[in-house]
């Protein structure tokens, strides 16, 4: 086990912190660095002349997209997230199922270029996957903290996905791991190489609903703070903030990030959080890149608070709760 959590259990010990002791510990560092497992299934398709998916079919460089998102997370929140690939592992092959079926590259292209006979249920085979790669282990003796799987669509991966101890909804059912292994919760991220940055940031927000609305469950009306900080024009008329991941402070429907009609929003408060002044303007879609979904994403993020102190016992920084679920 790295030394901060194992400073922090010797801590608990010694002074009877409750579970709260590292988020209250980690929201005074400045940077926040997390190591990955990088997984890259990007098989090599020997009737395309022995070139790899990603290129036969014109897609992303997995790499290229990493260096991206880590540089895109440093940036939006302050330098605080400072993720560090720690293992990169390429894979010739294809991720395995829930059910045991295998695509090879035959029937994995037949599908592709007739946008049918995709196989169902689509679900990839997280055990496998996680046994494969030793992940419990790294996670328990501090080698990685999360997990980020790179493959091609309907590999069967869902955007994120929680396991360990306590483990809870993360934009997907919680990921049962043999108990006995693990003694720390972690995020699997699931990329898919065919998409550019954007939606990996997309992903990442869905994960930041999760873990924020499990953060502040428990509490309700407008003692709520995560629920102010999502609410949009349509669902609360006049009082839009910073909306949520699909819908932008004006947004009538998913994705309706280029939507040029002006709403109040009160979006400006959270960037001197925790003094919610009630500060009101009239914003639309030129605040967050006229429809762009990186630019939206990032917008959104940079209103995450991330100062000290806490607000009814909840950190100020929600980013320590986002990148390590061990502090929910």
């Amino acid at each position: 086990m790295d030394w901060g959590y194992g400073f922090l259990n010797w801590l608990r010990g010694r002074v009877g912190f409750g579970t709260r002791a590292p988020a209250l510990m980690l929201s005074s560092m400045n940077t926040m660095p997390r190591r990955v497992s990088l997984i890259i299934h990007n098989p090599v398709i020997r009737s395309e002349g022995g070139r790899k998916l990603t290129e036969v079919l014109g897609w992303e460089d997995p790499d290229a997209l990493a260096a991206q998102y880590i540089a895109d997370l440093r940036e939006i929140s302050g330098g605080q997230v400072e993720y560090e690939i720690v293992e990169r592992i390429e894979v010739d092959g294809w991720v395995p199922k829930r059910d045991g079926f295998v695509y090879d590259e035959n029937t994995y292209l037949a599908c592709w270029r007739n946008q049918a006979g995709f196989h169902q249920p689509d679900e990839a085979d997280y055990r496998a996957v996680a046994a494969e790669f030793d992940l419990a282990r790294k996670v328990e003796t501090g080698v990685i903290d999360e997990a980020w799987l790179f493959a091609y669509p309907y590999a069967g991966y869902y955007e994120s996905r929680m396991a360990g101890p306590g483990a809870f909804w993360c934009n997907a059912p919680s990921l049962p791991l043999p108990s006995s292994q693990l003694s720390r919760r972690f995020v699997i991220m699931g990329f898919n190489y065919e998409r550019m940055v954007g939606y990996m940031l997309e992903s990442f927000g869905h994960r930041v609903e999760s873990i924020m609305n499990r953060v502040w469950r428990g509490r309700f009306g407008e003692a709520n703070l995560w629920n102010r900080f999502v609410r949009y024009d349509q669902v609360a008329p006049g009082r839009a903030n910073c909306g949520n991941v699909h819908f932008a402070p004006n947004s009538v429907q998913d994705y309706d990030w280029g939507n040029p009609a002006y709403v109040l929003s009160n979006c400006d408060d959270w960037l001197t959080f925790p003094n919610l002044a009630g500060q009101t303007r009239q914003v639309n879609c030129a605040e967050w890149g006229d429809g762009d979904i990186r630019a939206h994403h990032h917008w959104w993020l940079k209103h995450l608070p991330r100062v000290p102190g806490a607000t009814q016992g909840i950190l100020n920084n929600w980013w320590v709760y986002v990148v390590d679920p061990n502090t929910v």
